[in-house]
Formats: structure tokens, sequence, C-alpha cells
């Protein structure tokens, strides 16, 4: 059999062809935002780049990550940055589940409950902690308004790392539990109804059916949801740099480079500090990820 020509395999291209022809613009659309920027981060993480100075741009290999794992403010960050990831992730998912369960109720006022659990997330980040900061504010804000109602001794939150850090959570899991919530709504509805109708016939209670269905059924939902969420835990700036607390004792690590590349100009070493969060996040969708394999397994 002869070879096909260029045209008959243009007009009724095989099914590999095909693939690769659908697939190329997507490749190249990922390569375009992901791998060139990517890879360009790691390329200035090798160099001494600070234009402010006037300094030449000069290779210095892996001095920048040296000096990185040899500051003490890096690791106060990525501390904080892991403080909060850890508290608020599994608070938003908890409240999250809460909320998609209220919703998903079957009755009559439903949709109001849907609509409002778009608020919180519709709100920008910033303004969120700017409201927050408010609450928190220690003469005139509502949080030590009620403690004062109930005997308590008023606090002065932004002046202790801790009670910074505290806020800052409360106002991240407020902000996101909505979004935990949507995406376990969206789970919620394709469980089957009459599983829990099967379960109520066998005499399972409302606790029982909730342990055997609906969690075990919720947990490709839940990784999905957890995956987004400890990512932009890991990238939190807004809330934290909107409430303020001593000093730079509340640094996240996106706040640390977001310093030394736009205030200070030190975009080698910015870079670096970009690396070492690119790296914690990979290394978080590397755990989910392995997580969902052992779980098909």
């Amino acid at each position: 059999m002869s070879q096909r020509s260029l045209r008959d395999r243009i007009l009724d291209p095989s099914e590999t062809a095909l693939a690769w022809a659908l697939l190329t613009p997507a490749i190249l659309f990922i390569l375009a935002i992901v791998a060139y920027p990517v890879s360009r981060l790691l390329f200035n993480s090798l160099f001494d780049v600070r234009p402010a100075l006037g300094v030449p741009i000069t290779f210095v290999g892996l001095d920048n990550y040296a000096t990185a794992l040899s500051d003490s403010m890096f690791w106060r960050a990525v501390k904080n940055t892991l403080i909060i990831t850890f508290v608020t992730v599994p608070g938003a998912l908890v409240i999250g589940l809460g909320l998609a369960m209220l919703a998903n109720m079957p009755f009559r006022f439903r949709s109001p409950i849907r609509l409002a659990l778009l608020l919180p997330w519709a709100l920008p980040l910033a303004f969120v902690g700017l409201i927050f900061a408010w609450f928190f504010h220690s003469e005139y804000g509502i949080v030590n308004d009620v403690i004062r109602r109930f005997g308590g001794e008023p606090q002065i939150w932004f002046n202790s790392p801790a009670l910074t850090m505290m806020a800052i959570c409360i106002a991240t899991i407020w902000k996101t539990s909505s979004f935990m919530a949507l995406i376990l709504l969206a789970g919620l509805q394709t469980i089957p109804a009459s599983l829990y109708e099967a379960a109520e016939v066998d005499g399972a209670s409302k606790w029982t059916q909730f342990i055997e269905i609906t969690l075990p059924l919720l947990v490709p939902s839940m990784l999905v949801a957890l995956i987004f969420r400890t990512l932009t835990a890991i990238q939190s700036f807004d809330i934290p740099f909107s409430m303020p607390g001593p000093g730079e004792e509340t640094q996240t690590l996106a706040m640390y480079i977001q310093i030394n590349t736009v205030d200070y100009l030190d975009l080698g070493y910015g870079s670096t500090l970009a690396v070492f969060m690119f790296m914690l996040s990979m290394a978080t969708t590397f755990v989910y990820l392995r997580y969902v394999r052992g779980d098909k397994d």
C-alpha cells in the first residue's frame, strides 16, 4: 500500500495526529504561562540582580540559596506561613463542611443560604483584612467590645505576635470556608439519595449515615478543596499584609518575597525565595496526589 499523501493526512488524520493537533495549543499555552516564568525564576535565582544599586548582574550560583538558609527572617516567614496553613486549612474544611451540609438540607429557604456562601468568597482579600483589622482594633473594635460586655479583659491584638496570628487565622478561615463549602456542596449533590433511603430502612441513624455514606463519598471533593486551599494558604499575603503585627514577627513568605523584590529591588534573592515557595507548593501538591493515587489503588 502506497503512503498517504500529505493532503490526505491533513484531511483525514490518524488518532495520534489528531490528538497532538488538539493538545498542541494547550501545551504551548502551559509553556507560555508556567514553564517560561518558572524557568526564568530559577535562572534569576542564580544571579545577583540589584538594579537599584547600579551594580552589574553577576553569576553567584547557589549563594542566594545559602543566604536564605541562614536567614532568620526567612525561617520566621516560613514558620508563620506554615502556622497559617496548618490552622486555616483544617478550620476552613470543618466550617465549610458544616455550611455545605446546611445548604444541602431540603428546606424552603435553601437558595438564599447558597447565595450567602458566595459573599465571603466574592470579597477582595485585602478588604477582608481591613474589615477584620477594624474588628480586632484595641479601642473601638467589635471583638473587644464583646469581651468587655462579658466581663473579660480587652486585648491589644496587634501588639502581640500570637494574638495577631490568631486574628489573621480567624479572618482567613471566615474568608475561605465559603470556598470549601461550595466545592463540598457540589460533592454532596452527587451522592445518590437512594443510599440514604436504604440506610434509613436498615435503621441507621443520621450520624451513622454521615460517617458511613457522606464522608467516604466526599473524599474526592475534599481532596480537591484541600489542594486549592493549601496552595493559596502557602501564598498568603493580602490578609496578613492588611493586619500587620508587631514589626516583622508576623510576616509570611509571600510578604518577605514582596519586601525583597519590590521594596529592596533585590530580584536575585527575591527569586530565590520564590523558588522556595514554589518547591513548598509542589511538595504539598505531590503529597495530595500521592494520597489520591494510593486511595485509588
